[in-house]
């Protein structure tokens, strides 16, 4: 897909690698409307971005303020041709613990956060896309986030893992489910990167977590994720499977 005049949906855009992804989408000449929450500061990133991005605070748990946001870039922008879901989190908890079993409500939130809302957003995004006029047969592509925890989950990353191994089996089948409609789907499963609490961490603690990974050793760069994920939208034949970005890295369980 040709980026230069589409719309890009940045999920997550206000921090990280969603940041990068929006900044370089909108340096390739995408329009871009950034998700995240009311408390980020999605407001100066997009004003920092500038022609004419556009910030739209929400909750990605909350359904109905999802889809009523993605109705607002309908009505701002006109249509949706780019879809990158990156917002997610997780939760330290071991499936047993001295303090007992894995809290059910906790394993369920953390597989709300990550597998289903972005799910919702799949299923949203691919439903506005699907009333695009073809360029080249295809009508959009949506990236979503996994994690090198969903082949290689640490202890007491049982919820995350489940979640985002989730989201890889979504994105294959999703890709199968839109494909007559002109519609890719795409995952990138990165390893650590030198996002958020990461980058106040000391360099010996950033080296030790890295130092299983093949090459480079050293934490993934935000620009690095925004580079795959442009490369991913401009190569048609990219559609239905997960791509690590982690180095080469492998962990071995402590």
């Amino acid at each position: 897909m040709e980026i230069p005049g589409k719309v890009a949906v940045v999920v997550g855009g206000a921090s990280g690698m969603a940041r990068a992804t929006a900044e370089d989408l909108s340096e390739a000449g995408a329009k871009i409307a950034i998700f995240d929450l009311p408390i980020s500061e999605g407001k100066q990133v997009a004003e920092t971005i500038g022609r004419g991005t556009r910030f739209y605070p929400l909750d990605i748990t909350d359904d109905e303020g999802v889809e009523q946001a993605i109705d607002q870039v309908m009505n701002d922008f006109g249509a949706i041709h780019i879809g990158v879901n990156v917002a997610g989190g997780g939760a330290a908890k071991r499936t047993v613990s001295k303090q007992g079993p894995h809290p059910l409500d906790e394993f369920r939130r953390v597989v709300e956060l990550n597998l289903v809302a972005t799910f919702n957003l799949v299923r949203l995004q691919a439903d506005r896309m699907s009333r695009n006029e073809p360029e080249d047969e295809e009508r959009g592509v949506i990236i979503n986030t996994s994690s090198i925890a969903a082949f290689e989950g640490q202890i007491g990353q049982v919820a995350y893992a489940a979640a985002k191994s989730g989201i890889i089996g979504l994105t294959f089948t999703a890709a199968r489910d839109l494909g007559s409609l002109g519609i890719r789907v795409m995952a990138i499963a990165p390893s650590l990167f030198d996002t958020g609490l990461t980058r106040m961490a000391p360099d010996e603690m950033k080296a030790a977590l890295v130092k299983d990974a093949a090459f480079p050793r050293r934490m993934g760069r935000p620009h690095e994720y925004a580079r795959l994920a442009r490369a991913i939208v401009e190569t048609p034949m990219l559609n239905g499977f997960t791509i690590r970005l982690d180095a080469g890295q492998r962990f071995t369980p402590r």
